[in-house]
């Protein structure tokens, strides 16, 4: 068995930074009493993978397009101990049973869609499907990427399940582009939800990354230096508490529509079709695929170059022209992409409200951007706010959408990683 090599794992204290090292003791702490009490044994392994923001490109990933994303200072954590039975066995903060896989079984289960069963069988699976070592292991898993949060709870752990198999099985000789890939397959063949690939390369990697998936098997990332604390300005995320239950529909049609409108004009995906094409052929491709689906598409192409706008801004220190392509991101989505509230339950649009609320705000101070937050149709909003600005418009958010309902983010430097206590 290939075990970690000290070298690829991470100090808590670098990890965390000297104001958050005393929690993270505690959080430590409290996961390997958790393990103990699972497993009788004291954990071998530690792992950690942030959650993750998206900054820019709303909905461009699954249609080939660009993303601006970064990883966040929340994070999924792991304890983990390897085992000779060939079994993974897996406990989950807030889940009462362990989720069980034998890796000798490693065909999709119909049965299991929707689970972290799925995943864990679907990784497994792929690891070994592209010529990696597997192996069982024991893991407790503690988040702060809660689900509904819009920092992609289940990329983080998707990414993290991955990181364990890099490290106790494969000596961290699998590349972070890599195991996001791998992470993004469980999720669409297992667990059966359609999904770009941006949420898994953001945990993966760390730090603020530009990224093209011109060519989805092997994107091109670019990590961007930008430290928004120097402009005295916090990125916050809003989760309005909307439910994603009975969104899988939503979410799927939107790069199902965006393809049709490719497919009709001869190509695979928008990343392929011009503004020029779109605008010359509309009137034949109406009676085709329908007007939202046109839309749709007139999103994607604005918001792809949209993403080369702001990254160009942050390396040029341009930081009022991002905000204002923040905002245009935004709009757009409201407008032509049309993913702020689902249509199945109109009278339920905690998007839109938490949006007029931060625009209200952001009018009355003078400065300021917010934008709907990753998939849309309930959830997350983000904002860029002043430091100064922040404590007034938490208050706000709150009185309405009730206390916690906002984070106030760091970006974190590490991706996916091991950690050393």
């Amino acid at each position: 068995m290939a075990m970690r090599k000290e070298k690829n794992f991470i100090s808590l204290n670098d990890l965390y930074g000297n104001s958050e090292i005393q929690l993270q003791k505690k959080r430590y702490a409290r996961i390997k009493d958790k393990f103990e009490q699972k497993f009788g044994e004291t954990p071998e392994h530690w792992f950690s993978t942030p959650g993750r923001t998206e900054i820019g490109g709303n909905h461009t990933d699954h249609n080939h397009g660009r993303v601006l994303a970064a990883s966040v200072n929340l994070d999924a954590v792991a304890a983990v101990s390897a085992n000779d039975d060939r079994t993974i066995t897996l406990y989950s903060e807030g889940y009462d049973q362990p989720f069980v896989v034998a890796l000798d079984d490693l065909e999709k289960k119909k049965s299991e869609e929707g689970t972290t069963t799925a995943l864990l069988r679907g990784i497994a699976f792929r690891l070994q499907q592209l010529g990696y070592e597997i192996g069982g292991f024991k893991a407790y898993i503690q988040s702060d990427v809660l689900p509904g949060s819009g920092l992609s709870s289940s990329a983080a752990i998707e990414v993290l399940i991955g990181t364990i198999a890099n490290h106790l099985f494969n000596n961290g000789r699998i590349p972070a582009q890599e195991l996001a890939i791998i992470g993004q397959f469980a999720e669409n063949a297992y667990f059966g939800k359609p999904c770009g690939l941006m949420d898994q390369m953001a945990c993966a990697m760390g730090g603020i990354i530009t990224i093209d998936f011109n060519d989805p098997a092997q994107p091109v990332t670019e990590p961007i230096d930008f430290d928004f604390g120097a402009q005295n300005y916090r990125l916050l995320v809003v989760n309005t508490g909307g439910n994603h239950a009975d969104l899988t529909d939503d979410y799927a049609a939107v790069p199902a529509e965006m393809k049709a409108v490719a497919s009709a004009l001869g190509k695979s995906v928008c990343r392929e079709i011009t503004l020029s094409e779109w605008l010359n052929n509309l009137a034949g491709l109406r009676a085709k695929v329908g007007d939202r689906a046109l839309l749709r598409a007139f999103h994607f192409i604005r918001e792809n170059e949209r993403v080369v706008q702001q990254v160009e801004a942050l390396k040029t220190n341009r930081f009022q022209d991002f905000l204002q392509l923040v905002n245009a991101s935004g709009d757009s989505s409201f407008k032509w992409l049309q993913n702020i509230y689902t249509t199945k339950n109109v009278s339920e649009q905690g998007i839109t409200l938490a949006l007029a609320i931060s625009e209200a705000f952001i009018d009355e101070i003078g400065e300021g951007a917010c934008r709907v937050h990753g998939g849309g149709f309930a959830g997350t909003i983000q904002a860029f706010l002043p430091q100064a600005a922040v404590k007034e418009y938490v208050h706000r958010i709150e009185r309405v959408f009730g206390q916690g309902s906002v984070n106030v983010l760091d970006i974190r430097r590490f991706g996916s990683v091991g950690v050393t206590l």
